[in-house]
């Protein structure tokens, strides 16, 4: 590779980042300002000789993309919500899914002249899942209720396997792959087949994995190891499951799952590490991800020729409304029916709002797994640039017109987590106190054999510190300010460390441009002062 060609290769993240940050700084949406930002350097770049053609790989995105993306959506997804609201979730990553295939699919048949059945499901399969990563970069940049990031996770996290399995059997169907001598019901039963055998595949193999990585992890305490390990681990579950054809992403949100549920077993540098590493490399690859999306449209676009601009544009209004609008029939019902049918679930579950209805109603944008599901479509394909413009369209539509008009909704419907920041502060103020008493408990039991007679200033340092901590989370439910205005103890505390070491930060790197300590030394030093200012961003 020259130097050139090098360049080139850093301009898609170099430019991805600057955006990013451009975004983030005037309070944007990130994914959005991505996808446009993609859109106008694809058509401008397409027009200048010489500028490099970002073409999306099928295989990086599903290799080396979605797995470490899903797989660190899962860990930090709750095991317990997710059990919690597992019927909404298995309604919405399997039945909406099937639903949509279905509308989308039978509409492009009958609208598309020449289009296969078996192509038109795989181009519904295709556009049925709503993407993870937007889900969750949007949802909690909005600050949504729990309980709706919560089912809006568990669905995108679950939707992919349901839909990359119906997408390969229809697939394998359109180009006449398996299917020869096959009746109607044959090719139903052996796609169901397929279906009931790559998803339970996924769990089991998943399932397994996540008992061996728990009794590895069990074994290493060594925070760098643990976590240069766990960067693997989302690439050996995919690989692992798609060798045997079973659901790769299934395994890989199992496993996710089940290791960040035991999450709080692991020692405290493996926590600090694990949650920065996968901060920062969820935030690059996101980025890589949504500007790829806009890079797209020339090369789609050089497959049209010859097609009526008119006809083709009606085809992307009609599947994109059907997605939509297949979303939002499927949501009312799925709410309401359970609460009509069963009187357990009316009588052990409280009412709906229908504002929260209405949210994830309108929530389904899609991503790049589903341009990568069309690009991986074979030569032989049926209409395969159409089906490809057409899920171009569906992403960029969802993307543009539900992200762009989520925000308002959601200020427009009253959606907050308000409630829910007060009780979260509330019971967490007990569980600290409760904490602290048993911390101070711990001490007066350690301290019985008299060594607080001779080291007093130690052990009255270690209540303080216990017992500063208790209120502060009481202190933090009035937002740090007393009953008359005042300033509290525990704000006033933070307020004083922080310039406190900030004075002592000035003063060592002065000493290190004096050379009188080593960078070395400034950095060990300096970690120890981010790690207490870091304390106190929670007290």
């Amino acid at each position: 590779m020259n130097i050139t060609m090098a360049l080139q290769f850093l301009l898609l993240p170099a430019g991805a980042v600057t955006v990013a940050w451009l975004a983030r700084w005037r309070g944007w949406s990130v994914p959005l300002m991505l996808v446009l930002a993609g859109l106008v350097v694809g058509l401008i770049g397409s027009r200048v000789p010489g500028m490099p053609a970002y073409e999306l790989d099928p295989e990086v995105v599903l290799l080396v993309f979605l797995p470490p993306l899903l797989y660190s959506a899962a860990l930090e997804s709750s095991y317990l919500r997710l059990r919690d609201f597992r019927r909404p979730v298995v309604m919405l990553s399997v039945g909406l899914v099937l639903f949509t295939a279905a509308v989308v699919g039978l509409l492009a048949h009958a609208m598309i002249p020449g289009l296969p059945l078996a192509a038109a499901f795989a181009l519904g399969a295709i556009v049925a899942p709503p993407d993870a990563v937007a889900a969750v970069a949007v949802a909690r940049r909005l600050g949504l209720p729990r309980k709706i990031i919560t089912i809006l996770v568990g669905e995108s996290l679950f939707n992919d396997a349901t839909a990359l399995t119906v997408y390969r059997v229809a697939a394998a169907a359109a180009v006449g792959q398996g299917v020869s001598g096959m009746g109607g019901f044959e090719q139903l039963a052996s796609g169901v087949g397929q279906f009931v055998y790559a998803a339970g595949g996924g769990l089991v193999i998943g399932l397994v994995l996540a008992y061996l990585f728990g009794r590895l992890f069990g074994l290493i305490e060594d925070p760098l190891i643990t976590n240069t390990i766990s960067l693997l681990i989302p690439f050996v579950s995919y690989l692992a499951a798609e060798a045997v054809h079973a659901s790769g992403v299934l395994s890989v949100v199992v496993v996710g799952v089940f290791l960040g549920h035991r999450m709080n077993r692991a020692n405290y540098g493996t926590r600090v590490l694990s949650y920065s590493m996968w901060k920062v490399l969820d935030f690059f690859l996101e980025i890589i991800v949504f500007v790829l999306i806009g890079l797209q449209l020339p090369l789609i676009l050089q497959g049209l020729s010859g097609k009526d601009p008119l006809r083709v544009a009606a085809y992307a209004a009609a599947v994109f409304a059907a997605v939509v609008v297949a979303r939002i029939i499927w949501v009312i019902p799925g709410v309401w029916g359970p609460r009509l049918l069963f009187r357990k679930i009316r009588e052990g579950e409280p009412r709906p709002l229908m504002s929260h209805v209405a949210v994830i109603g309108w929530a389904g944008m899609r991503g790049v797994v589903s341009l990568a599901a069309a690009f991986a479509l074979p030569a032989g394909f049926p209409e395969r640039d159409l089906v490809l413009f057409l899920t171009f369209t569906v992403v960029i539509g969802t993307l543009l017109v539900q992200g762009m008009s989520f925000p308002w909704l959601i200020r427009k419907l009253g959606v907050t987590s308000d409630q829910e920041i007060y009780r979260d502060n509330l019971s967490e103020a007990a569980a600290q106190q409760a904490a602290a008493g048993a911390a101070l408990a711990r001490l007066d039991e350690l301290t019985e054999d008299g060594v607080i007679e001779t080291h007093a200033e130690v052990v009255d340092r270690l209540r303080n510190q216990a017992e500063r901590r208790a209120m502060g989370a009481w202190e933090r439910l009035g937002g740090g300010v007393g009953p008359e205005g005042e300033e509290t103890p525990s704000a006033l505390y933070r307020r004083l460390r922080r310039a406190m070491l900030e004075a002592e930060r000035t003063v060592l790197v002065r000493m290190r441009d004096e050379r009188r300590i080593d960078d070395e030394v400034l950095r060990r030093v300096t970690r120890e002062l981010d790690y207490e200012e870091a304390t106190l961003a929670r007290e």
